[in-house]
């Protein structure tokens, strides 16, 4: 009993003291978000990056080029990640529910009519038959 009153205590003296932080304690949980998602970017980004700067150095460039070339190219590889992720973003939360939605509504109308024919439309009328074999042509000869 004595214990759980102890880790009560203590978790409210935790939150107290994140509380006395200010907006230094909102800043934890963004820490956290960053580290789980940008230093796998990171990653990425050092690895598409490590053989463009090998191949710029392999050109001849000065070691001053290679690096503004890199850090431009990094750049480029983050800005192109960060709009891939607000498109990826949009394609789940909005693009994908609207499809969702009319595909099951395509399907439960579909099913709600016998399979997409409606009973109101008649049927096609029959192909006229051919004409018989000894039959005469406009001009009158057989």
């Amino acid at each position: 009993m004595w214990s759980a009153i102890r880790w009560l205590v203590l978790r409210i003296a935790a939150v107290r003291w994140l509380f006395k932080l200010g907006w230094l304690g909102a800043l934890v949980p963004i820490a956290l978000v960053l580290k789980a998602i940008g230093l796998p970017a990171l990653f990425v980004m050092g690895i598409l990056a490590i053989p463009a700067l090998i191949l710029l150095v392999l050109f001849g460039l000065p070691i001053i080029m290679v690096v503004v070339f890199g850090s431009l190219f990094m750049g480029f590889v983050g800005m192109v990640l960060a709009l891939g992720l607000v498109a990826l973003k949009l394609a789940i939360f909005v693009a994908l529910p609207i499809w969702l939605v009319w595909k099951v509504l395509g399907w439960i109308f579909k099913r709600g009519n016998g399979g997409g024919s409606s009973p109101d439309v008649p049927a096609a009328p029959p192909p006229p038959p051919p004409p018989p074999a000894g039959a005469s042509d406009a001009t009158g000869t057989a």
